[in-house]
Protein backbone atom coordinates (compact mmCIF):
# COMPACT_ATOMS: atom_id res chain seq x y z
CA UNK A 1 0.00 0.00 0.00
CA UNK A 2 1.41 3.20 -0.63
CA UNK A 3 0.87 6.00 1.13
CA UNK A 4 -0.32 9.52 -0.16
CA UNK A 5 1.86 12.39 -0.14
CA UNK A 6 1.50 14.35 2.95
CA UNK A 7 -0.23 18.16 2.81
CA UNK A 8 1.64 20.23 5.19
CA UNK A 9 -1.63 22.37 5.07
CA UNK A 10 -4.05 19.64 5.52
CA UNK A 11 -1.67 18.51 8.47
CA UNK A 12 -1.71 21.64 10.09
CA UNK A 13 -5.44 22.04 10.43
CA UNK A 14 -5.91 18.41 11.95
CA UNK A 15 -3.27 19.23 14.24
CA UNK A 16 -4.90 22.53 15.27
CA UNK A 17 -8.20 21.21 15.78
CA UNK A 18 -7.04 18.32 17.71
CA UNK A 19 -5.29 20.70 20.04
CA UNK A 20 -8.58 22.51 19.98
CA UNK A 21 -11.16 20.18 20.41
CA UNK A 22 -9.34 18.94 23.36
CA UNK A 23 -8.46 22.16 24.45
CA UNK A 24 -12.49 23.63 24.58
CA UNK A 25 -14.79 20.73 23.52
CA UNK A 26 -16.96 20.22 20.24
CA UNK A 27 -19.39 23.20 20.60
CA UNK A 28 -17.24 25.30 21.94
CA UNK A 29 -14.69 25.43 18.60
CA UNK A 30 -15.50 27.30 15.64
CA UNK A 31 -14.22 27.13 12.68
CA UNK A 32 -12.69 30.39 12.72
CA UNK A 33 -11.01 29.61 16.09
CA UNK A 34 -9.52 26.38 14.10
CA UNK A 35 -8.24 28.44 11.15
CA UNK A 36 -6.13 30.68 13.61
CA UNK A 37 -4.69 27.63 16.02
CA UNK A 38 -3.94 25.73 11.98
CA UNK A 39 -2.76 28.55 11.29
CA UNK A 40 -4.51 28.71 7.79
CA UNK A 41 -7.26 31.31 6.13
CA UNK A 42 -10.60 30.48 6.67
CA UNK A 43 -10.35 29.86 3.14
CA UNK A 44 -7.81 27.35 3.10
CA UNK A 45 -9.59 25.47 5.94
CA UNK A 46 -12.84 25.46 4.07
CA UNK A 47 -10.81 23.90 0.91
CA UNK A 48 -9.69 21.21 3.05
CA UNK A 49 -12.80 20.78 5.24
CA UNK A 50 -16.42 21.80 4.19
CA UNK A 51 -17.96 21.74 7.95
CA UNK A 52 -16.93 21.00 11.66
CA UNK A 53 -18.04 17.81 11.03
CA UNK A 54 -16.21 16.71 8.80
CA UNK A 55 -13.20 17.81 10.22
CA UNK A 56 -13.98 16.01 13.40
CA UNK A 57 -14.37 12.96 10.90
CA UNK A 58 -11.11 13.33 10.00
CA UNK A 59 -9.11 13.92 13.36
CA UNK A 60 -10.25 10.65 14.12
CA UNK A 61 -9.51 8.98 10.65
CA UNK A 62 -6.01 10.14 11.37
CA UNK A 63 -5.85 8.65 15.04
CA UNK A 64 -6.86 5.56 13.29
CA UNK A 65 -4.72 5.48 10.16
CA UNK A 66 -1.38 3.40 11.73
CA UNK A 67 -4.09 0.80 12.51
CA UNK A 68 -5.73 0.86 9.16
CA UNK A 69 -2.66 0.71 7.19
CA UNK A 70 -1.50 -2.09 9.19
CA UNK A 71 -4.51 -4.00 8.83
CA UNK A 72 -4.44 -3.26 4.50
CA UNK A 73 -1.15 -4.13 4.22
CA UNK A 74 -1.71 -8.03 6.12
CA UNK A 75 -2.67 -10.88 4.00
CA UNK A 76 -3.50 -14.08 4.66
CA UNK A 77 -0.26 -15.09 2.75
CA UNK A 78 1.89 -13.30 4.60
CA UNK A 79 4.27 -13.78 7.91
CA UNK A 80 1.32 -16.40 9.29
CA UNK A 81 -2.47 -15.41 11.30
CA UNK A 82 -0.73 -14.95 14.70
CA UNK A 83 2.10 -12.98 13.09
CA UNK A 84 -0.93 -10.73 11.83
CA UNK A 85 -3.23 -10.57 14.54
CA UNK A 86 -0.03 -9.69 16.85
CA UNK A 87 0.63 -6.68 14.44
CA UNK A 88 -2.73 -6.08 14.34
CA UNK A 89 -3.40 -5.97 18.21
CA UNK A 90 0.46 -4.42 18.46
CA UNK A 91 -1.04 -1.16 16.49
CA UNK A 92 -4.54 -1.46 18.45
CA UNK A 93 -3.21 -1.42 21.78
CA UNK A 94 -1.06 1.87 20.78
CA UNK A 95 -4.08 3.56 19.33
CA UNK A 96 -6.61 2.53 22.22
CA UNK A 97 -4.28 3.32 25.35
CA UNK A 98 -2.97 6.87 23.14
CA UNK A 99 -3.36 10.33 25.11
CA UNK A 100 -5.04 11.90 22.31
CA UNK A 101 -7.34 8.42 21.69
CA UNK A 102 -8.10 8.49 25.23
CA UNK A 103 -9.00 12.30 25.15
CA UNK A 104 -11.23 12.56 21.74
CA UNK A 105 -13.23 9.04 23.38
CA UNK A 106 -14.06 11.13 26.52
CA UNK A 107 -15.01 14.09 24.47
CA UNK A 108 -17.33 12.44 22.23
CA UNK A 109 -19.36 10.80 24.85
CA UNK A 110 -19.46 14.15 27.27
CA UNK A 111 -20.83 15.50 24.45
CA UNK A 112 -23.26 12.98 22.41
CA UNK A 113 -26.19 13.81 24.67
CA UNK A 114 -25.97 17.22 23.01
CA UNK A 115 -24.72 16.50 19.53
CA UNK A 116 -25.90 12.51 19.14
CA UNK A 117 -24.39 13.03 15.21
CA UNK A 118 -21.31 12.83 17.23
CA UNK A 119 -21.50 9.20 18.17
CA UNK A 120 -22.00 8.02 15.11
CA UNK A 121 -19.44 10.13 13.39
CA UNK A 122 -16.94 8.72 15.84
CA UNK A 123 -17.99 5.23 15.20
CA UNK A 124 -17.93 5.47 11.37
CA UNK A 125 -14.69 6.81 11.65
CA UNK A 126 -12.59 4.78 13.49
CA UNK A 127 -14.43 1.97 15.60
CA UNK A 128 -16.20 0.23 12.42
CA UNK A 129 -14.07 0.79 10.01
CA UNK A 130 -11.17 -1.20 11.82
CA UNK A 131 -13.80 -3.88 12.85
CA UNK A 132 -15.04 -4.38 8.92
CA UNK A 133 -11.51 -4.64 8.09
CA UNK A 134 -10.73 -7.67 10.31
CA UNK A 135 -14.32 -8.97 9.47
CA UNK A 136 -12.87 -8.80 6.19
CA UNK A 137 -9.35 -10.68 7.27
CA UNK A 138 -11.42 -13.17 8.82
CA UNK A 139 -13.65 -13.72 5.90
CA UNK A 140 -10.50 -14.38 3.91
CA UNK A 141 -9.17 -16.97 6.14
CA UNK A 142 -12.98 -19.12 5.67
CA UNK A 143 -12.24 -18.64 2.25
CA UNK A 144 -8.84 -20.07 1.71
CA UNK A 145 -9.95 -22.70 3.65
CA UNK A 146 -7.52 -23.15 6.54
CA UNK A 147 -9.21 -22.08 9.43
CA UNK A 148 -13.37 -22.19 9.84
CA UNK A 149 -14.49 -18.80 11.96
CA UNK A 150 -18.27 -19.59 12.78
CA UNK A 151 -19.03 -16.24 12.90
CA UNK A 152 -16.37 -13.65 11.41
CA UNK A 153 -18.52 -10.27 13.39
CA UNK A 154 -18.76 -11.59 16.39
CA UNK A 155 -14.59 -12.78 16.36
CA UNK A 156 -13.81 -9.33 15.31
CA UNK A 157 -15.94 -7.73 17.58
CA UNK A 158 -14.25 -10.18 20.51
CA UNK A 159 -10.64 -9.37 19.38
CA UNK A 160 -10.83 -5.88 20.12
CA UNK A 161 -12.97 -6.17 23.11
CA UNK A 162 -10.39 -8.30 24.91
CA UNK A 163 -7.86 -5.44 24.08
CA UNK A 164 -9.76 -2.81 25.80
CA UNK A 165 -11.70 -4.74 29.01
CA UNK A 166 -11.65 -2.96 32.14
CA UNK A 167 -8.02 -1.46 31.68
CA UNK A 168 -9.10 1.03 28.81
CA UNK A 169 -12.35 2.16 31.27
CA UNK A 170 -9.90 2.69 33.99
CA UNK A 171 -7.50 4.27 31.58
CA UNK A 172 -10.70 6.94 30.35
CA UNK A 173 -11.98 7.28 34.11
CA UNK A 174 -7.95 8.88 35.24
CA UNK A 175 -5.84 10.91 33.20
CA UNK A 176 -2.86 9.78 35.19
CA UNK A 177 -3.47 5.75 34.48
CA UNK A 178 -1.93 4.37 31.03
CA UNK A 179 -0.07 1.39 30.50
CA UNK A 180 3.38 1.42 30.17
CA UNK A 181 5.33 -0.05 26.98
CA UNK A 182 5.89 -3.80 28.84
CA UNK A 183 2.53 -3.60 29.94
CA UNK A 184 1.00 -3.48 26.38
CA UNK A 185 3.50 -6.40 25.68
CA UNK A 186 1.99 -8.40 28.16
CA UNK A 187 -1.37 -7.38 27.17
CA UNK A 188 -1.20 -8.42 23.19
CA UNK A 189 0.74 -11.78 24.04
CA UNK A 190 -1.89 -12.83 26.23
CA UNK A 191 -4.78 -11.65 24.43
CA UNK A 192 -3.56 -13.83 20.94
CA UNK A 193 -2.54 -16.51 23.42
CA UNK A 194 -5.65 -16.70 24.60
CA UNK A 195 -7.77 -15.54 20.92
CA UNK A 196 -5.79 -18.58 19.09
CA UNK A 197 -6.68 -21.26 21.51
CA UNK A 198 -10.17 -20.46 21.90
CA UNK A 199 -11.54 -18.00 19.21
CA UNK A 200 -10.10 -19.70 15.19
CA UNK A 201 -10.05 -23.07 14.73
CA UNK A 202 -7.31 -24.06 12.31
CA UNK A 203 -8.52 -27.17 9.65
CA UNK A 204 -6.50 -30.17 9.71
Amino acid sequence: MTSEPIDPKRQAILSGATRMFLAHGYRNVSMEKIAQAAPVSKATLYNHFDSKNALLAAVISSLCESLLQTMTQLTIESNGVENNLTQIATSAVDLIYAEDALAIYRLVVAESPDFPELGQLFYQSGPQAVLTQLEGYFRQLNADGSYHIADPVFAADAFFSMLKGDLHLRCLLSKTLRPSADEKKRLVSQVIAFYMRGMLHAKS
